[in-house]
């Protein structure tokens, strides 16, 4: 079948004509549901150990910085560049390489932590994910490269859901060259639908909501 004959199928099943401009499209429709913050965290929570992630709550960013420091003891770990983990006190802790800049050295030393510990801009309540805008405040490779994820996010970040995130960032290209939704550990499966954790990303994930 020719490509104009595939084209003229195509217009005939959507009622329209070779020259007939096509209609605009509808409006976007985004809902936010009103729910309360300690539902939010109820499900955020509920989400992500399902998927065989941690959550843990801290009060203070002192709190957070004192729980990184228990969860870390004895390994190595980097720490992006985020203004929230200093006042966490995190990347001040001695295990802990941070203020990186240079790619290649930023890769070696993610290829060699045990933790790599991040800040987090946004999450999403209803699915458990956590939302990263790759900046020089954090590196994706941080999130990806360690066998372990530490994330390290103000409650005040945790939204209800895509709706909200779009409502509040319509046009993501434009804050950051990507934004990465981070689901639980990362996972696979084979042909056999073996799942396996740890092959594509971390197979650990921790989440620490601070307030």
């Amino acid at each position: 079948m020719s490509p104009n004959a595939i084209l003229d199928a195509v217009r005939a099943a959507l009622g329209r004509s070779e020259k007939e401009p096509a209609p605009d499209p509808p409006p976007v429709r985004l809902r936010i549901p009103d729910v309360s913050l300690e539902s939010r965290i109820a499900s955020m929570t509920t989400s992500v150990e399902a998927l065989a992630g941690r959550v843990l709550r801290a009060p203070t960013p002192q709190h957070a910085g004192r729980l990184v420091r228990e969860r870390i003891a004895n390994q190595n770990a980097v720490a992006s560049n985020s203004p929230y983990l200093d006042e966490c006190g995190i990347r001040g802790l001695p295990n802990v390489h941070s203020g990186i800049t240079k790619p290649d050295e930023l890769q070696k030393l993610c290829a060699a932590a045990d933790v790599g510990i991040t800040g987090v801009d946004y999450a999403l309540a209803d699915t458990g994910t956590l939302v990263v805008l790759s900046s020089p405040y954090e590196a994706r490779m941080i999130s990806l490269l360690p066998p372990a994820h530490l994330a390290v996010m103000a409650c005040s970040r945790l939204l209800t859901g895509l709706d909200e995130l779009f409502t509040l960032l319509p046009d993501p290209a434009v804050a950051s060259s990507s934004m990465v939704f981070i689901t639980g550990p990362s996972r696979t499966a084979d042909i056999e639908q073996i799942l396996v954790r740890g092959v594509h990303g971390p197979g650990e994930i921790v989440i620490i909501l601070v307030g």
